[in-house]
């Protein structure tokens, strides 16, 4: 299911912030930020980990980007709560600080098309979501396979780029290189130089 360009599935669960279970954790309490909106598989895993550091590396450049990031996994919020006091060089995400949501019924990950049915838990899913709440990016990758963090970001920069200059991003785009017009003559312009 493509849910670019539609409105994210808005959801109601709880989840693990700073070592606290949030009852009553809302998707749509987010408006007016970004949301960088990522599933994945098992709490206690191998490449899980390495995701959940490399999120919380780059936390502060999300940040500085007005982004919210979320993780969202099957667990349950006393896994995520064990996960969060295991140190790193024991395979734990000690020292993530951003919200961990247990999707322990499994309906988020089925209302984002990210549910693997037969293990019962989430595929590598990541959705950036704008201030009003619209999908503007989804992609989704199978078990082992670790997503870019690097990439992640770049997707912001050229959301929050094309917001504010109506300009859009050629392939591999990044902040500062040039972008253009989203016409023929903007597409010739861009080719000529």
């Amino acid at each position: 299911m493509v849910l670019v360009n539609q409105e994210a599935p808005d959801f109601t669960a709880k989840a693990v912030i700073g070592g606290k279970t949030i009852e009553d954790f809302k998707l749509s309490d987010q408006r007016g930020k970004y949301v960088v909106l990522f599933f994945y598989p098992l709490d206690f895993t191998f490449v899980c980990p390495t995701e959940l550091h490399a999120f919380q590396n780059k936390l502060e450049e999300f940040k500085k980007r007005n982004v919210e990031v979320i993780g969202v996994s099957t667990d349950s919020w006393f896994s995520h709560h064990a996960w969060l006091n295991t140190p790193k060089n024991q395979g734990g995400i000690q020292g993530v600080t951003y919200p961990l949501v247990s999707d322990f019924n499994k309906t988020i990950a089925r209302d984002y098309d990210v549910l693997f049915e037969g293990l019962g838990a989430a595929y590598r899913g990541l959705f950036l979501i704008d201030k009003a709440g619209i999908v503007q990016h989804q992609v989704v990758n199978n078990l082992p396979l670790g997503r870019s963090i690097n990439e992640a970001l770049r997707m912001v920069d050229a959301l929050q780029f094309t917001e504010k200059h109506g300009e859009v991003c050629p392939a591999d785009w990044k902040e500062g290189d040039k972008s253009m017009k989203p016409t023929e003559s903007g597409l010739k312009e861009y080719f000529s130089e």
